[in-house]
């Protein structure tokens, strides 16, 4: 099972794919007070991935729209570092960029209209997103991993 991590300033949306690596579905958002207050987060992040048997880990990596890197993804780099040290799992970063705006389209989809409510969930969404996005890219070297029999059943849940 992976994990994908959308990390902001106070939260961090958390997404688990399927046993399959199929598809990515939102668990929670974890929220702290400071941005520099990580302890619960990654306490938190190491328990979801021990409860949840996570593999690998996916942290979305918010490039400029010029593919550089400014502040927000220097603090996800450095973040997605302290999680790699507190689970001892493989840690990889992902482009993001517009995971948040489609976030809201999916939320205005489902006819969530309420501005607490959205931002409630947006985190999570977005980490959906993040770890989605990165599941249909790496489609092949996933499955690959996976044993024969994960293997066919990935060829049935997609017939």
């Amino acid at each position: 099972m992976l994990m994908g991590l959308d990390y902001g300033s106070v939260t961090v949306g958390v997404a688990l794919s399927d046993t399959l690596l199929v598809n990515a579905w939102p668990k929670e958002i974890i929220r702290r007070d400071r941005e520099s207050k990580l302890r619960h987060t990654l306490s938190r992040i190491e328990e979801l991935a021990r409860e949840n048997a996570v593999t690998q880990i996916v942290v979305g990596l918010p490039l400029n729209m010029d593919d550089t890197e400014g502040e927000r993804a220097l603090a996800a780099r450095d973040f997605a570092e302290k999680v790699r040290r507190r689970t001892g799992l493989p840690v990889v970063l992902t482009d993001e960029r517009l995971t948040t705006v489609e976030a809201d389209e999916v939320m205005d989809r489902m006819g969530i209209k309420d501005r607490s409510g959205r931002k409630e969930r947006v985190d999570a969404i977005a980490a959906s997103l993040i770890l989605q996005d990165y599941m249909d890219a790496h489609r092949d070297e996933l499955a690959q991993a996976a044993g024969p029999a994960d293997q066919q059943k990935q060829q049935q849940e997609r017939q």
